[in-house]
């Protein structure tokens, strides 16, 4: 079963995360098929801009607790966005959590729509965003960011505008990206690939700095007592011991 959808439109290339039973969870399979997909269009001449995006209600859940990937692959991936020479813009239609939020801020620019929901869950289950941290911090305002690392809270799209999460929000998520898409058709791809090499240097800085540390963090939470607490919760669909 193909977990990753292809599409193309005047050079822009569309990858759907294509996993609704699961709410596209980040599962060892996703982010493989995932990641062989921008590699083929980041070789693909005839792809000027990749839209990364989904199929049913939620962008993406965070990472499969059933199949999770290795937390080297995450950030493999994270980093492939990073370092892409296309632009990856990504369109948002539904809810966002944990991981995913990994994805939106490792795309180069985010639209959402106004209805769209986001929220850093991993404290609730007893872990922390440590691998999406690599492009999140870089990209993002650290003091309203801290609410919602620490809190776990939903928040909506105005909200992700103004912490820099999303480049912009809007009822009609397609309205809002049309001058974008069009701007990217009409620019060089050489033009591009150096502009978002200047774009993505802290960013990159920052994996070149911390991404050993901050695995080494995700390996040892997620197999702590308090993460299998909070995970066997989640599952069972009940609030963790620690909630008081």
């Amino acid at each position: 079963m193909t977990l990753i959808a292809r599409t193309r439109d005047r050079a822009v290339e569309t990858l759907s995360l294509d996993s609704p039973h699961n709410r596209n969870a980040l599962s060892a399979a996703l982010v493989g098929e995932l990641a062989d997909a921008l590699t083929d269009a980041g070789k693909d001449t005839g792809v000027r801009a990749i839209v990364l995006t989904h199929t049913g209600n939620t962008f993406s859940a965070g990472a499969d607790l059933k199949a999770p990937p290795r937390p080297e692959a995450l950030v493999a991936l994270l980093r492939q966005i990073a370092e892409l020479p296309k632009p990856v813009v990504a369109r948002v239609t539904g809810h966002v959590r944990a991981g995913g939020l990994g994805l939106l801020a490792a795309c180069d620019i985010a639209a959402a729509s106004t209805d769209a929901t986001f929220a850093f869950t991993e404290v609730r289950i007893g872990v922390a965003p440590a691998v999406i941290s690599l492009p999140l911090l870089p990209r993002t305002d650290p003091r309203a960011l801290a609410r919602y690392y620490l809190t776990g809270e939903r928040f909506g799209a105005p909200e992700a505008v103004a912490t820099g999460l999303l480049t912009t929000c809007d009822s009609d998520v397609d309205q809002a990206l049309g001058p974008i898409l069009d701007g990217l058709r009409r620019s060089a791809p050489d033009a591009l690939a150096e502009t978002k090499r200047l774009l993505t240097a802290r960013v990159l800085e920052a994996f070149d700095r911390d991404a050993a540390d901050l695995t080494a963090l995700s390996a040892r939470l997620f197999s702590s007592p308090q993460a299998r607490e909070g995970m066997t919760a989640f599952l069972e669909r009940r609030d963790p011991a620690w909630v008081v």
